[in-house]
């Protein structure tokens, strides 16, 4: 109750509210476009291989942009950024109106692809933006909170999806959540927080103006880097994030042969263990909300990711001992409370480590890696999987989780400043600027 209670009062803030309502808007809209334009695809073209080729240019462009983007986002209101972007994506949907034959479908690549581009900017302004407007002690509330719209749009929006399109077809979907864009973006451009971004100057040197435009993307693209490589906690939980992408990767790729091989399912059977997943993450929300911040401690995100990664091992292999499909639904929503634990954790201790002018670039540097390592895993499934088997190669995802818990407990430090370092001071910026603005400095000194 009591956690309950601090999500509430979490809620009651009004520029938080504002964003977290926007943003369930647009996620039940996306999960009804990502059901349901797969399955049109599939239904036009009866090709895997053209199924599979949306999907990559769904992930392509997070591995290319997302690092350059949050070098923007740093730039940029972060506000503003998340409005533009909210009614480009509503737009750049429109397209998908005119892919009515097999021949149409190259246009439902491209809109694919760019709509994965504008979300790069998206993700890492929502992200960098959270912090100020709750504040570090509501901080784990808040993306609890978010995990909960999460899980919520997982649970509801395919529902939804199903039914706009078996009466409107994919027009339906297309317009619905375009409209979901646009109610978003109304909704964020009412918050009343500023979004600004205060630039980090040292010694009187302004980092933002020295050198060439290439240069400076350049400088400022590695200093994201620079920022996570002088943290021991940024460090540890990047590696975990790519550790645990990797076999993300691996079991997105192989989720539905599971289902038909292993468990001798069908699309019903897939759709409730999604279902029951998203159940389990709405639970953890509500019932892990009590730690507070506590779960940025490295022994919950530690436990919680070692739990995770041991249910998905009795996942893979139970149903060689035991098949009954009931026990993989239970499992389903007992994994989705240590998920919704870890990521909580995880998410709420990089926002609170990271200096907030650097937090663009450190989300992008994020997004990249764990981008570049999913379609690793992806490539990695499909290549030894007819090897190997599916279920030891599934071992891949549950193993990782386990290894990146272990490394939660041995190497994210035990105590952490209590506030994060300023983003303006000298020392930070010593430690972040570009090298030749560095050099500059200690010439003129």
């Amino acid at each position: 109750m009591k956690s309950f209670l601090a999500m509430l009062a979490t809620l009651r803030q009004r520029n938080f509210a504002l964003l977290w309502l926007g943003d369930l808007i647009s996620l039940m809209g996306d999960w009804a476009l990502m059901v349901g334009l797969p399955i049109y695809v599939f239904l036009l073209t009866h090709s895997v291989l053209a199924t599979s080729l949306m999907l990559l240019a769904e992930s392509v462009p997070s591995v290319l942009l997302s690092s350059l983007a949050g070098v923007f986002v740093d730039r940029w209101n972060r506000k503003y950024t998340m409005v533009i972007a909210n009614l480009l994506l509503a737009v750049a949907l429109l397209p998908l109106l005119w892919v009515r034959t097999a021949d149409h479908v190259w246009i439902a690549y491209v809109v694919a692809a760019v709509e994965s581009c504008i979300a790069q900017f998206f993700r890492p302004a929502e992200s960098a933006l959270l912090p100020s407007l709750v504040g570090e002690e509501h901080l784990v509330h808040a993306n609890g909170l978010n995990s909960v719209s999460s899980n919520l749009a997982r649970l509801v929006g395919p529902a939804v999806g199903g039914v706009i399109a078996g009466l409107f077809g994919l027009m339906g979907i297309t317009l619905v959540d375009a409209v979901s864009f646009l109610l978003a973006g109304a909704l964020i451009a009412a918050i009343t927080a500023s979004g600004s971004v205060k630039k980090p100057i040292s010694a009187g040197v302004d980092v933002s103006q020295s050198g060439s435009m290439l240069g400076r993307l350049w400088g400022e693209g590695r200093d994201g880097l620079r920022v996570i490589g002088a943290s021991r906690t940024l460090t540890v939980l990047l590696a975990m994030l790519v550790i645990m992408a990797l076999g993300e990767g691996v079991m997105g790729t192989l989720y539905p042969v599971f289902v038909y091989r292993v468990l001798h399912g069908q699309a019903l059977q897939i759709g409730e263990l999604m279902s029951a997943q998203a159940v389990g993450g709405l639970l953890g929300g509500l019932l892990l909300g009590w730690l507070g911040k506590r779960l940025m401690a490295r022994l919950a995100i530690g436990l919680c990711s070692l739990i995770f990664g041991l249910i998905d091992l009795v996942i893979f292999n139970s149903p060689a001992v035991y098949p009954e499909f009931w026990l993989s639904v239970a499992l389903f929503v007992a994994v989705g409370i240590p998920a919704v634990g870890m990521m909580m954790g995880m998410q709420s201790l990089l926002q609170a480590t990271a200096p907030g002018a650097y937090l663009g670039r450190v989300f992008g540097v994020v997004g990249a890696l764990t981008g570049l390592l999913g379609l690793i895993g992806t490539l990695t499934a499909g290549f030894v999987t007819d090897h190997i088997g599916v279920v030891t190669t599934l071992n891949i995802q549950g193993g990782g989780y386990v290894l990146a818990g272990l490394l939660a407990l041995t190497l994210l430090p035990r105590h952490r400043p209590e506030t994060k370092p300023d983003a303006d001071t000298p020392a930070v910026v010593a430690d972040t600027t570009s090298l030749d603005a560095r050099e500059a400095v200690a010439t003129e000194a």
